[in-house]
């Protein structure tokens, strides 16, 4: 997709029209939520899209877009992104905002908002590929104090692994009822999560690693530690820059999940048709690793996506995250501690420490990456 990107780009999907509704909403949350129409959507009835519209372009015509356009700190606007992320939930139905801003003409009433955002300087880098030079993985402290330093070996295994589990989830999903709106839940992810893989965002400036900010249905951690990591020069980056990039990596590598996703993503989407991931086995035999940059996430995630007669769903990415299929990376340095003393996604800050951190965990050594990272799509 590039930079720069459109309005409808970023109102195309859930995730971008509730990014531009959260950046709208700081200083005219009340006047919006309060509003007859928006106050009926939050008790969970249904309103008029005219009112709705009509309510939130009071609001949009009071946000400071110039502002908005003019942010230049790469960390300026992540506070409404992560609010975004956040509100992301697969196993269930788009919550009141998302359901009530799929109307065309309530997102119209966001048009001015994403045109401001898409000229911001401070969203210059959503658009930008995986950048080798600034990767962490961020490693979660557990309440015990315990926090390991990340395995960089092993990713076969751990892909062989994924597609076995994966494999076996679908066909022990042929027991569940055909009928997409049974009450049944199961796996609703498309990343290869609970694999053991290692993924990574990059750190900016005031940030240890977009990652600590930006979770999906965050848990609510307060102490991680960042390590800092680097490919190996060279390395294959399949890159997402929009739906498209995202239906191509499936329609390459497709790997049928419709029984095992059907329930959850007919909630999400309404589509009762068959669903399709990539098989991130047979990805590697052309990429190391794919990266899911933030316009990316934000054009394609929660979207019903076709991939001829099926669909597939971009769920439980991360924006900016990176998954790593090969084993192409090394460390580059001590983990560094960052903890949050609230609930805020920006609210974290570097840890006073003393005493030396493991090294990652590898059983080859790279050199660090120069530059020479091919990134494909």
């Amino acid at each position: 997709m590039g930079w720069p990107y459109s309005a409808d780009d970023l109102l195309a999907g859930p995730r971008g029209r509730r990014m531009c509704w959260s950046l709208a909403m700081p200083r005219t949350r009340d006047l919006v939520l309060d509003g007859p129409c928006w106050l009926r959507v939050r008790h969970g009835g249904k309103a008029d899209p005219a009112g709705l519209a009509s309510e939130l372009a009071a609001a949009v015509a009071l946000t400071d877009l110039d502002q908005i356009a003019a942010a230049t700190a790469e960390i300026a606007l992540l506070a409404a992104l992560a609010e975004a992320v956040d509100a992301a939930m697969y196993w269930q139905g788009p919550d009141a905002e998302d359901e009530a801003l799929k109307a065309p003409e309530v997102a119209a009433g966001l048009v001015p908002v994403a045109q401001a955002l898409s000229a911001a300087p401070a969203a210059r880098w959503w658009s930008s590929p995986m950048t080798p030079d600034c990767q962490r993985y961020v490693q979660h402290v557990s309440s015990d104090g315990e926090d390991d330093p990340p395995h960089l070996s092993g990713a076969a295994a751990n892909l062989t692994r994924w597609k076995s589990d994966t494999v076996e989830d679908e066909r022990q999903a042929r027991k569940r009822p055909s009928n997409p709106a049974a009450n049944w839940s199961g796996h609703w992810w498309s990343s290869p999560a609970l694999s053991s893989l290692v993924s990574t965002t990059r750190s900016l400036p005031g940030l240890g690693a977009v990652g600590l900010a930006l979770v999906e249905d965050s848990s609510g951690w307060t102490d991680a530690r960042c390590w800092p990591l680097a490919p190996r020069a060279g390395s294959r980056i399949y890159e997402i820059f929009g739906p498209g990039d995202w239906a191509e990596l499936v329609a390459r590598y497709p790997l049928d999940v419709t029984r095992s996703r059907r329930h959850d993503w007919w909630r999400v989407t309404g589509w009762s048709g068959r669903w399709l991931i990539p098989d991130f086995t047979a990805v590697t035999v052309d990429y190391d690793a794919v990266h899911l940059s933030v316009i990316g996430y934000l054009t394609a995630a929660g979207r019903a996506l076709p991939v001829g007669d099926a669909r597939t769903m971009l769920a439980g990415w991360d924006p900016d995250q990176t998954w790593w299929l090969s084993d192409v990376l090394s460390g580059s340095g001590s983990g560094e501690r960052w903890v949050s003393e609230n609930d805020e996604p920006l609210g974290w800050n570097p840890a006073p420490e003393s005493g030396t951190q493991r090294a990652p965990s590898t059983s080859a050594s790279y050199p660090a990456a120069d530059g020479g990272i091919e990134p494909a799509r």
